[in-house]
């Protein structure tokens, strides 16, 4: 994993186990990276609970347990995606913070016309925030990087202010 994700998955895991605070994590397009970042970190069974990569509708319906008519209206790939997401599985594993990211790491954009390298992401908990990134890319990996990174950058910001205001 490169230095820079350690950081901010260190920090992060550092923010959680000093306030005994825990966290989920529902995200797509970055298969699992922002899970394996913040699962690197030694202790993490203090703070993760679990999370799940959910890809498709199959996987928001049966892993996540949000129904269509939850999302009616709701286009995937959006940051109202990502914020429904993000409660879903706060509320579902009873964590203190939850982290959700959807989006296409490309080569090619998704069926919902956002192009490759577009992808949301969510915070819900003490302090709730949603951010979109457009990288501009096709490279699927580099894009995968760049929305963990960008994902653990909003986390962290999110449990910093939390802080500030506890």
């Amino acid at each position: 994993m490169p230095e820079l994700l350690s950081a901010l998955a260190a920090s992060v895991a550092a923010r959680l186990i000093a306030r005994k605070e825990t966290i989920a994590i529902s995200e797509s397009s970055t298969g699992g990276l922002i899970s394996a970042a913040l699962l690197s970190i030694p202790g993490a069974s203090a703070y993760f609970v679990g999370g799940g990569v959910i890809y498709t509708q199959t996987a928001r319906r049966d892993l996540l347990q949000l129904p269509d008519g939850a999302v009616r209206g709701i286009r995937s790939s959006t940051e109202a995606a990502a914020r429904i997401n993000a409660k879903t599985m706060r509320e579902r594993l009873g964590t203190t913070w939850a982290l959700a990211e959807t989006g296409a790491a490309g080569p090619t954009g998704n069926r919902y016309g956002d192009a490759a390298g577009h992808s949301c992401f969510a915070v819900a908990g003490a302090v709730e925030a949603a951010r979109t990134l457009e990288t501009g890319r096709s490279d699927r990996e580099a894009n995968m990087w760049a929305f963990t990174r960008a994902a653990l950058e909003l986390l962290d910001t999110c449990l910093q202010q939390a802080g500030e205001t506890s």
